[in-house]
């Protein structure tokens, strides 16, 4: 059973998540809270494995809730839910180390195959997110640094940035998911990175991969 709580200011869209996701079979929603303070008590006090996170909410905001919960509780997967989908906030929210950012407009379907991807391990970001993090390489690399990544792990990291998952990889690549997986974790290591998303959003920074 995977369990979710919902940080959310309206209460009419914590009711409207609710009702979506206690339909699914295997979710249950454990709590529901209106202020980043409240994401971080729970936090504290409740044991679950998602969070649904919005990041305008009064008092303490969803961004600085993130970067608590972050730091005290690395297991809890943060999926941001939210309508501000500026370069700033996008940018700001990666480099915290959430799981996924997605933005309102959301069908419930997407929604709840991006919960059960999260709990898998696998990082989400919605289309106009991604569409951001290539537009930032649209132009040629700035700096020569690769940070000891072969010409091989400088191809996976390109992948990664597009969004592409470990079997998508290796399928274009010509090689196995063990194989995608042993690389991941060398350019992980070299970046100084603890997953896909900060890896993605280190290369976009540095422009350290370029777009075909």
């Amino acid at each position: 059973m995977i369990r979710v709580v919902i940080a959310d200011d309206h209460p009419l869209l914590r009711e409207g998540l609710r009702r979506i996701l206690e339909f699914e079979e295997g979710i249950q929603v454990v709590c529901e809270v209106g202020d980043g303070q409240g994401a971080i008590n729970v936090s504290r006090t409740l044991d679950y494995d998602i969070l649904l996170m919005d990041l305008n909410m009064p008092g303490v905001n969803g961004l600085e809730a993130c970067r608590v919960i972050r730091r005290e509780k690395e297991k809890i997967g943060i999926l941001v839910l939210t309508v501000d989908d500026s370069d700033e906030k996008v940018f700001q929210v990666l480099q915290l180390g959430v799981a996924g950012y997605l933005l309102k407009d959301v069908d419930p379907k997407t929604l709840v195959d991006s919960i059960h991807k999260v709990y898998n391990g696998q990082p989400i970001l919605s289309p106009a997110v991604t569409g951001k993090l290539l537009g930032q390489l649209a132009n040629p690399p700035h700096t020569k640094e690769t940070y000891g990544l072969s010409d091989r792990e400088l191809q996976i990291l390109t992948y990664v940035v597009k969004g592409s998952s470990n079997r998508e990889i290796g399928q274009a690549l010509y090689i196995s998911e063990k194989t995608v997986k042993n690389h991941l974790s060398s350019i992980f290591r070299k970046l100084e990175v603890e997953d896909r998303t900060q890896a993605a959003l280190k290369a976009v920074k540095l422009k350290m991969v370029q777009l075909d």
